[in-house]
C-alpha cells in the first residue's frame, strides 16, 4: 500500500490538541472533521460575530475546551493576514475560515 502523503499523511499533534482527539497523531483531514463534529455536537456555531449559539452559521463559538486549542493559534497567512487567538476568552468566536490556521497551529 502506498504511504500517504499531503493531507493524508498523518502529523504529530500538541499535547493540547493531542488531549482534545485522544490521539497523538492524525492526518489533516481527520484532525479538521473530529474539530467539526465537536462543534456541531455542541452546537456551537453562530450566524453572527460573538453571537449565542445557535447551530448554525460561519462563526465557531470557543466554549472551554475548544478555547485551549484556539489559544496556541498566532500565525500568518501567505497572503499576510495575521490570526492571532492568544488572548481570546471564552464565548468568543472565530470565522471557520480560520479553522486551517487553528489546525496548523496546534500539530509539530
Amino acid at each position: 500500500m502506498a504511504e500517504a502523503k499531503g493531507l493524508s499523511k498523518p502529523v504529530k499533534l500538541n499535547s493540547d490538541l493531542a488531549a482534545f482527539l485522544g490521539k497523538k497523531e492524525l492526518p489533516r483531514t481527520e484532525i479538521t472533521k473530529k474539530l467539526w463534529d465537536y462543534i456541531k455536537a455542541n452546537k456551537l456555531q453562530t450566524k453572527s460575530e460573538n453571537g449565542k449559539p445557535e447551530n448554525a452559521g460561519k462563526y465557531i463559538v470557543a466554549d472551554a475546551k475548544l478555547l485551549t486549542i484556539f489559544k496556541n493559534t498566532k500565525s500568518k497567512s501567505k497572503s499576510g493576514k495575521l490570526t492571532d487567538l492568544t488572548n481570546m476568552k471564552e464565548g468568543q468566536t472565530i470565522n471557520m475560515m480560520q479553522m486551517a490556521a487553528v489546525v496548523g497551529a496546534n500539530i509539530e
